[in-house]
């Protein structure tokens, strides 16, 4: 099993150095036809959003477009896929950073019974999904 780190995505996605685009093409490849197992963490997702939005300075919806393009590769393992695919639909239509809509997500699949924080928003967005609003 090979862990696919942040830097190969970004590479991928940006294709600002040709030859290590390749090499993760070449990857991705072996990775499509079952040759070998590609797997990579949560982190390395929050750190592309990272990496995108503040060096690239890339909006919102573009951001958005990529983080799920890269949730949808079936061939790269990828915990909590599924949770983070929702986050990413809160983060699209909210004012919540990506980590603040994937903590609601989470906190609701848990089925926490409140949200304690200091961010007012964040809990009223909270308890607007509990509630079905």
């Amino acid at each position: 099993m090979i862990f696919v780190d942040t830097n190969y995505f970004l590479r991928f996605l940006v294709r600002d150095v040709e030859e290590q685009y390749q090499e993760v093409r070449k990857l991705f490849e072996r990775g499509i036809a079952k040759e070998k197992k590609l797997f990579t963490s949560l982190i390395v997702l929050f750190e592309i959003y990272w990496v995108l939005s503040s060096f690239y300075k890339e909006d919102k919806r573009e951001i958005a477009k990529k983080l799920a393009e890269i949730l949808k590769v079936k061939f790269i393992s990828f915990n909590e896929r599924d949770l983070l695919l929702k986050a990413l639909e809160v983060y699209k239509t909210s004012n919540l950073r990506l980590e603040d809509s994937y903590n609601l997500v989470f906190a609701k699949a848990k089925k926490a019974s409140d949200f304690a924080s200091f961010d007012k928003v964040l809990v009223k967005k909270f308890k607007q999904k509990k509630t079905g609003q």
